[in-house]
C-alpha cells in the first residue's frame, strides 16, 4: 500500500528552480533511499514532502490526503517527521528533555511508553539519559535525533543524511539502527551521499540528477548501473 506519492513536484528558493518535475512514491514498511551528487534536489525533496518549503508546481499526497499545503507542524504531528541535516538537538537540555520534545503533542503515559521503547532501542540513550545532549558523540547525537523523531509515533520518517560528518564506526551503528527499524516495520525515507550505507537500509532507491530523477529501482539493481557504481560506490566500471 502506498502511504506517501510525490506528483509532478517542481520546487526551488527565490528564482531557482531546485527540482523538474519529481515523482516518487513509497510503500507501507519501505524503506526508499536518495541518492546524487550535492545540488541534485534531495534535501529539497525532503524538505518539500515534510513541508518546510512550498512547492511551486506538483503534488504531495500522504496516506491518501493530499498535504501540499498543509503546514510542517502539522504534518510532523500527524506522523509524516523529519530528521534534519545535522542532527539540531537542544543541546542545553538532557536527553530525556530532548526525547520529551519529540512526543509534546502526545499523553504522559504515551510519552513514557515511547521513551522506553527508545531506551531499549538506543542503550547508549538510556545510559546518558540525565546528560546535556550537547556533549554527547556525533554519533549519539544522531541517534537522539531519531529517537526524537521515533517519539511522535511517526507513519513515515524522513532521514537527510544521518552519516554526515561522522567517523565510520558511528555509520556503522545508525546504519544498523536503520536496519532495525526496518525490521520492526517503519517506513523510511533516507537521503544519503554515503551510498554504501543507504543500500544496507533501503529496498528501493531514486537517482536524482540536477533536480530530476533519472534512476529508480530496487538497490540490486542501482548497484549494477554503470554511473552509480562510478559515482556513488567508488568502484572502476
Amino acid at each position: 500500500m502506498t502511504v506517501l506519492e510525490v506528483q509532478g513536484l517542481v520546487a526551488g528558493y527565490d528564482r531557482i528552480e531546485a527540482l523538474h518535475g519529481v515523482d516518487l512514491t513509497v510503500a507501507r514498511g519501505e524503506a526508499v533511499t536518495l541518492i546524487g551528487s550535492n545540488g541534485a534536489g534531495k534535501t529539497t525533496l525532503l524538505k518539500s514532502v515534510a513541508g518546510l518549503i512550498r512547492p511551486w508546481r506538483g503534488t504531495v499526497t500522504w496516506e491518501g490526503r493530499d498535504v501540499t499545503s498543509r503546514a510542517a507542524e502539522r504534518r510532523s504531528r500527524d506522523g509524516l517527521v523529519l530528521v534534519p541535516e545535522g542532527r539540531r538537538v537542544f543541546a542545553g537540555l538532557s536527553v530525556a528533555d530532548n526525547l520529551r520534545l519529540g512526543g509534546y503533542h502526545r499523553s504522559r503515559a504515551e510519552r513514557a511508553e515511547t521513551s522506553a521503547e527508545v531506551y531499549d532501542l538506543f542503550p547508549k540513550l538510556s545510559e546518558r539519559r540525565h546528560q546535556q545532549a550537547g556533549t554527547l558523540s556525533g554519533g549519539e547525537q544522531q541517534l537522539l535525533a531519531i529517537g526524537r523523531a521515533l517519539m511522535a509515533r511517526p507513519s513515515v520518517v524522513l532521514l537527510d543524511e544521518p552519516s554526515l560528518g561522522l567517523a565510520p564506526k558511528a555509520v556503522a551503528e545508525v546504519t544498523e539502527v536503520l536496519c532495525e527499524l526496518v525490521r520492526r516495520g517503519s517506513t523510511l525515507v533516507l537521503v544519503e551521499q554515503n551510498a554504501h550505507a543507504a543500500f544496507k537500509v533501503a529496498q528501493r532507491g531514486y537517482l536524482l540528477d540536477r533536480g530530476r530523477v533519472v534512476l529508480s529501482g530496487p538497490v540490486d539493481e542501482l548497484r549494477t548501473d554503470a554511473r552509480v557504481r562510478a559515482a556513488y560506490l567508488g568502484e572502476t566500471v
